[in-house]
């Protein structure tokens, strides 16, 4: 499902073996955060999705365990910034900017997409799902 949806829009994109149910599980106990359905099921075909130019359309299960624990616990990033642990980071613009889902209290409640800017640590609605952040970011509606 997600692999074909993507190849629709990024025929150059690459994907990595999908992540095994374990792993997702594994990543859900780190990070102590339930993963949303569509989140769970696009890892799960892929874990990892590049597109042109090496761009990360989503990192795998790897790298957002480390990216999120980085910034969660990293005391020069509680430092600098209003609290990240928020914020659930599974892509990256490539300048800076990274992709997020939101979190309360361990629950990612609603399926809204938004980008934070380390620049001036805004928070922005970018998309309402997952899905339709993919459309957005590969057919250029969503302009960093």
């Amino acid at each position: 499902m997600w692999i074909e949806f993507i190849r629709q829009l990024e025929p150059e994109a690459e994907f990595a073996k999908g992540a095994s149910a374990e792993r997702l599980t594994e990543l859900e106990q780190a990070l102590r955060v339930a993963l949303p359905s569509d989140l769970r099921s696009l890892l799960s075909e892929s874990d990892g999705v590049y597109g042109e130019y090496g761009l990360h359309l989503i990192w795998s299960s790897d790298e957002i365990e480390a990216m999120n624990r980085q910034r969660w616990d990293d005391s020069r990033f509680r430092s600098t910034y209003m609290p990240l642990d928020s914020l659930l980071f599974f892509a990256d613009a490539g300048d800076g900017e990274m992709f997020a889902l939101g979190i309360i209290e361990g629950i990612i409640q609603r399926p809204d997409v938004y980008v934070w800017n380390p620049i001036d640590d805004s928070r922005t609605w970018t998309a309402p799902t997952i899905r339709q952040y993919l459309e957005w970011w590969l057919t250029g509606k969503i302009n960093l």
